[in-house]
């Protein structure tokens, strides 16, 4: 899951009558929807099997220590921790609490918490845009010491996909505990692209074949041809895309992904937010005006309204038949599977498009390419586990985030859908790429085409060796919501791309002035995995 406001888009869909895909794996006698293949499935009917055994009193582990973890206040968020509650104590003698706040005060309550030093929290299921502020803060407590240890529950971080796990670690140490895998791809109804009758007016109108598309330039002539027909049999015009776009919400996180081939390519794979040897922002290069004219193009191809949609209702929008494509989390095709959706069963899933050329902002130049230039992200929040530095019962802590991070459990947050944890480890996948089963999908409610190309999608993405660079610095935030503002002021007609990227990167140097140029560039070259400059040497002698 990541900051895109799930607990909103839940509540929409609930509103408009679907259901919360869960998976069935445990159930003897699954219920079904008349005339449906569907399992039906609500949160609480399935939990993941037990883990961990229950202790022998008076020899539990830690026996009358207490854990209290902040997380999110959403029931789906949340859930998988209120489910191994009564497992996790039994099996350490320790005592859970669970704390929620809201999603826009999770982060402010435990930094208010950390910069006193109160400890008041062991830990918390954090963004993994976070961990630069916390490490570089010396907030958190690395895990490496206790991972492999048999005292804990076994999990395997080489399981996870090479992009994801790069989250995890920060300068080389472990601090995120698996958890959840985010990143963006693209939606698109397959039933319209396979369409006789559409294949043959797009071949017409655009003298080339319609079908999944590899760039973005394709992806733009799709959303175009289908604008504007009636793609659910209701009579009413629909649209060739639906993209959200409020301001405050995920625009930016939308830019990011659509830009990564613009800007990274096999010759600059890292070069896109800032210079890592003086920190100069990079937000304006040519590929970022030539990546935002594409996206401010695409907006006349989506209903209007959806420069003020948050994605509940875009979400809601294609799953009533009503968008051609969309670019989003893979919740989407999760909850596309449920009764009421119009669209189970036509849900294809891609990686996101590339480009056939891309501006490398080290050799100054575009650079053009033989195939698509597709470049993977793990664009959004894939919240994990994170240790308190002042956490009184750091081991027990760690035994709860690694109870649920074990593989019988993580097999199953990742099939049912509706806890917003989704696939990023080799055994969520099915063969050859991983060892899931598709039977667990199928009992869980998911349409069998809609689930291989939904891993199939998460797989490539995660395994592109291009990968759009993760920003982890202090104030990360920050810049991304400058950049939201003027991403708006682009989308909106109100400037152009050039002129609106141009204001982002003044934004970003403002930002990086107030919290300290080299403290911050010392950090985007530790998250890039580049290490500190050595301190510089004034005229004088002096360290500065």
């Amino acid at each position: 899951m990541n900051a895109r406001q799930w607990m909103v888009a839940l509540g929409t869909l609930l509103a408009s009558g679907l259901g919360i895909p869960a998976v069935a794996q445990g159930l003897d006698t699954p219920s079904r929807p008349a005339g449906s293949d569907a399992v039906m499935v609500r949160p609480g009917d399935v939990v993941p099997p037990r883990v961990a055994g229950p202790c022998v009193p008076g020899r539990c582990p830690f026996e009358g220590q207490r854990v209290r973890v902040l997380t999110i206040d959403s029931q789906p968020i949340g859930a998988p921790l209120i489910e191994l509650k009564g497992e996790y104590e039994a099996a350490t003698g320790a005592r859970l609490e669970i704390v929620q706040r809201p999603i826009g005060e999770l982060f402010t309550t435990l930094m208010a918490d950390l910069t006193g030093g109160g400890g008041r929290y062991d830990a918390c299921i954090a963004g993994a845009w976070w961990l630069g502020e916390l490490v570089e803060g010396h907030y958190l407590l690395p895990y490496d010491a206790y991972y492999g240890d048999p005292r804990f529950p076994a999990w395997d971080i080489e399981q996870v996909l090479p992009a994801p796990r790069a989250l995890l670690q920060y300068g080389g140490r472990r601090y995120m505990v698996a958890n959840d895998h985010d990143g963006q791809v693209m939606h698109y109804r397959r039933d319209l692209l396979a369409d006789p009758q559409h294949r043959a007016a797009f071949q017409k109108a655009y003298g080339h074949p319609l079908g999944v598309p590899a760039t973005w330039d394709e992806f733009r002539e799709v959303a175009e041809y289908f604008n504007g027909k009636d793609l659910n049999g209701d009579g009413e015009p629909d649209h060739g895309v639906v993209l959200p776009l409020v301001g405050g919400a995920q625009g930016m996180f939308h830019y990011m992904s659509l830009s990564a081939p613009f800007v990274i390519g096999p010759s600059n794979p890292q070069l896109y937010w800032f210079d890592p040897r003086t920190m100069k922002p990079l937000i304006a290069s040519p590929g970022h005006v030539r990546a935002l004219t594409l996206m401010a193009s695409l907006v006349k191809y989506g209903p209007k309204e959806m420069l003020r949609w948050d994605l509940g209702r875009g979400w809601d929008h294609f799953l009533a038949g009503r968008a051609a494509l969309a670019v989003t989390w893979g919740d989407l095709a999760a909850l596309a599977q449920q009764p009421g959706s119009r669209v189970r069963g036509k849900v294809g899933v891609a990686q996101l498009p590339g480009t056939r050329e891309y501006y490398d902002i080290g050799l100054g130049r575009w650079v053009r390419t033989t195939a698509s230039n597709r470049v993977g992200n793990t664009t959004g929040g894939s919240w994990a586990g994170v240790i308190s530095r002042f956490s009184k019962a750091p081991e027990a802590t760690y035994y709860l985030l690694a109870l649920m991070a074990s593989q019988s459990k993580s097999e199953v947050y990742a099939a049912r859908g509706w806890d917003g944890i989704d696939p990023g480890r080799r055994f969520h996948f099915l063969p050859p790429n991983g060892t899931a089963r598709l039977e667990s999908y199928v009992n869980a409610g998911w349409d069998a085409a809609d689930v291989r190309d939904f891993l199939q999608a998460y797989h490539d993405t995660y395994s592109n060796p291009l990968q759009l660079p993760y920003l982890r610095i202090p104030g990360a935030y920050s810049y991304w919501l400058a950049l939201d503002l003027h991403l708006a002021e682009a989308t909106s007609g109100q400037l152009g791309p050039e002129a609106a990227l141009k204001a982002a990167a003044v934004d970003f140097e403002d930002i990086t002035i107030r919290l300290g140029r080299e403290r911050q560039r010392d950090a985007y070259r530790v998250s890039l995995g580049q290490g500190r400059l050595a301190p510089r040497a004034s005229s004088k002698g002096n360290v500065r």
